[in-house]
C-alpha cells in the first residue's frame, strides 16, 4: 500500500503511461477541476493543476502544507501570485509547442488566404475567385524566441517565408534581434507574430505608435497573451492593419466589445495549445513529475522565483 507523500492531480488513468511501478508510493487524489476538490487536502505536498478549466485553481486555498504546484501551462505569471514564496512551482514547458505552433501557422495562412471570406461565399453559396495574399517569400517578425517560437519558426520556414527572431535580448550569433530593436523592424513586416509572457516589459508591447510604425495591410498574430497588445489601438487600426489573435485583452471578450466586428480581424478563443497532441504529452510529464519527486530527486521545468 502507497505510505508516502499524498499528491492531487487531474488524471485518473496515469497508471496506463506510468506502468507497473505506479504509484510510486506515493498517496494519489484525483480533481480535474470539475465538481468540488477532495475533502481534507491539508496533507497534500505536490498539486498538479487542472487545464483548460475555470476552477483550476480553486484547490491552492485548501493546500496548507502544499510544497510543490505543477502547472500545465506555459506561463505560470498569475499562479506565481497565488501561492506562498517558499511553494516550488513547475510549468508545463514544452507541452504546448507543437500545438500552438500549428495554431499560429494556421492563423497566418487563414488570413493570408482569406479563409474567413470563402467561409462566407460558401454560406452565401456565391463564386467569386480573386487573387489572395500569401506567406512563401513574407517578412516575418517572429517576436518572442523561446521554444514554442523556435517551433513557430521551423514551420514558418517550411512555408518558404523570412523569418526575423526577436528575443529580449539580441544573439547576434543566431541571427536573434534585441526587442529594443523593434521600432527599426516594423516597418519593413508584412506579418507580426508575437509569442511573449504577460510581464512588466511585453504589456502594451505593440501600442499605438508601435502599431503605426506598420504598413499599410500588415498582418499581426498573437499566441502569447493578449496584454501584448493596445486592443483600443488595435481597433483604431484595423482596416489599414490586419490581425489574427488567440488571445486578446480583455479575456473573454465581452459580447459587445468592437473587435468582434472591426474589419480584417480574426479571432480564436485562446485554443492554440489545447489540441489532440496535449493530452498524452501532458500525462507523461506528471508521470515523470511524480517518478522524480517520489524518488527525491529534482524537477523538470522549476521555475526560477525572485
Amino acid at each position: 500500500m502507497p505510505t508516502g507523500d499524498r499528491v492531487l492531480v487531474p488524471f485518473d488513468d496515469l497508471a496506463e503511461v506510468a506502468g507497473p511501478e505506479w504509484p510510486f508510493g506515493l498517496r494519489v487524489d484525483v480533481w480535474d477541476g470539475t465538481g468540488d476538490p477532495p475533502a481534507d487536502l491539508d496533507d497534500v505536498a505536490l498539486h498538479v493543476l487542472p487545464y483548460g478549466v475555470p476552477r483550476a485553481y480553486e484547490a491552492l486555498d485548501r493546500l496548507p502544507g502544499v510544497r510543490i504546484v505543477q502547472s500545465l501551462r506555459a506561463g505560470v505569471d498569475e499562479l506565481l501570485p497565488l501561492v506562498g514564496p517558499d511553494v516550488v512551482v513547475a510549468n508545463g514547458r514544452g507541452l504546448h509547442d507543437a500545438s500552438t505552433a500549428e495554431h499560429a501557422l494556421a492563423l497566418i495562412l487563414a488570413a493570408q488566404r482569406e479563409l474567413p471570406r470563402w467561409v462566407r461565399d460558401q454560406d452565401a453559396r456565391r463564386w467569386d475567385p480573386h487573387f489572395v495574399g500569401s506567406l512563401a517569400d513574407r517578412r516575418v517578425l517572429l517576436v518572442g524566441a523561446g521554444a514554442i517560437g523556435g517551433a513557430i519558426a521551423r514551420r514558418l520556414e517550411a512555408c518558404e517565408a523570412q523569418v526575423v527572431p526577436v528575443a529580449r535580448r539580441a544573439r547576434p550569433d543566431e541571427g536573434v534581434h534585441a526587442i529594443d530593436d523593434l521600432d527599426r523592424l516594423l516597418p519593413d513586416a508584412e506579418i507580426v507574430v508575437l509569442v511573449v509572457p504577460d510581464t512588466a516589459d511585453t504589456r502594451g508591447l505593440l501600442d499605438a505608435r508601435r502599431l503605426a510604425l506598420l504598413p499599410d495591410g500588415a498582418l499581426v498574430v498573437n499566441v502569447g497573451r493578449g496584454s501584448a497588445i493596445d486592443t483600443a489601438a488595435l481597433v483604431a487600426e484595423a482596416g489599414r492593419l490586419r490581425a489574427a489573435l488567440d488571445v486578446v485583452d480583455p479575456e473573454p471578450l465581452p459580447a459587445d466589445h468592437p473587435l468582434w466586428t472591426a474589419p480584417g480581424i480574426l479571432i480564436t478563443p485562446h485554443v492554440a495549445g489545447g489540441s489532440a497532441t496535449f493530452p498524452p504529452r501532458a500525462r507523461r510529464l506528471v508521470v515523470e513529475q511524480l517518478r522524480r519527486f517520489a524518488a527525491g530527486q529534482p524537477l523538470a521545468n522549476v521555475i526560477e522565483r525572485p
